[in-house]
């Protein structure tokens, strides 16, 4: 694993109509695969934990849909662009992996959801793997109980 800080990296989405920087803590990609994020953006959503280093350049067209009680998905309003989930109360986010302009150097190290993943995909990576209620004992705040995220 990489656990050295990346430098600054910018990013947007597919029109370019929002525009953003981040601090990604390491290289590694994590990959959710559950239902919400395989719905979201038609595959598992491939990240990077960017925690609090995200700006935002063109807010005006980022469009935020809560997900469920502690997640908020981050998209461009004119193009559709998955671009961030963060956590709501904190500033949480996690980064679409392919939303950088420079993806050179990732590592897939981590899945979540891995018993919500589709029989018809594998990755070949040695990963760490968390199921739904793993990541919900890890990750959730009390009063979520299991809502999807």
């Amino acid at each position: 694993m990489n656990a050295t800080p990346a430098t600054r990296k910018s990013g947007g989405c597919l029109c370019g109509s929002v525009r953003f920087s981040a601090s990604p803590a390491n290289s590694e990609v994590g990959a959710c695969h559950c239902g919400m994020c395989r719905r979201w953006t038609a595959g598992p959503f491939l990240v990077l934990d960017c925690a609090d280093t995200l700006t935002v350049d063109n807010s005006s067209n980022l469009g935020i849909y809560r997900s469920s009680e502690w997640a908020e998905r981050c998209f461009c309003k004119t193009c559709g662009t998955p671009l961030f989930y963060r956590l709501v109360g904190k500033n949480l986010h996690f980064v679409s992996a392919e939303a950088f302009d420079d993806r050179s150097g990732y590592a897939l190290t981590s899945q979540i959801f891995i018993d919500e993943k589709p029989a018809y995909y594998d990755f070949a990576n040695k990963t760490h793997n968390m199921t739904g209620a793993e990541v919900f004992a890890a990750f959730a705040p009390p009063e979520a109980g299991q809502a999807k995220g």
